[in-house]
């Protein structure tokens, strides 16, 4: 892992998006630098090379584009958690709270390797709510989550606390707005 590599020059903010007085952390730049795209995939392959993980759950929609090429170069199943209504056949699903709505995620139980251990990966943490969301569905389904990865971490939103007892380990944090 190249440790000089400066993450945060390729993280775009956007302020007053999605409503005002947001600070948005922007991944997108990542995805069209292909030498960030890279570090953040050979990264998480470095992490996870000595662990035991036996498959990676992503969330919808961006935590797909990071969990696919690191679920290829770990050569373990990429488990799918998408919006309600997105899953054909028998699913699992999970209402919580949005900042500002809520919503519902849902997983093929059939998918969840049972009595293994799945990481479940996003792009970005924030509240921890979809997370939380996603390890219940995940352990529901058979399986544990020794940890929780994000590109991108903003602890200054408390997504430990909502996320605890699982460990969190991210690539960048923001300690504020």
């Amino acid at each position: 892992m190249n440790t000089a590599f400066n993450l945060d020059d390729y993280i775009r903010k956007v302020p007053d998006f999605p409503n005002k007085g947001v600070l948005f952390y922007d991944i997108t730049s990542i995805l069209a630098t292909p030498k960030a795209f890279r570090y953040c995939i050979d990264s998480m392959v470095d992490i996870y090379t000595d662990k035991t993980i036996d498959a990676v759950a992503a969330i919808e929609a961006r935590g797909f584009l990071f969990a696919a090429p690191f679920a290829d170069r770990m050569q373990i199943p990429l488990i799918l958690i998408r919006k309600k209504g997105k899953l054909p056949g028998k699913t699992l699903s999970k209402k919580y709270q949005l900042e500002y709505a809520d919503a519902e995620i849902e997983i093929h139980p059939d998918d969840v390797p049972s009595g293994k251990r799945v990481l479940l990966l996003d792009d970005l943490i924030a509240t921890g709510g979809t997370l939380k969301a996603a390890t219940e569905l995940i352990v529901q389904s058979g399986a544990s989550v020794p940890e929780i990865f994000g590109v991108v971490g903003l602890p200054f939103l408390n997504y430990a606390a909502v996320l605890d007892p699982v460990p969190i380990r991210t690539l960048i944090q923001y300690h504020s707005e």
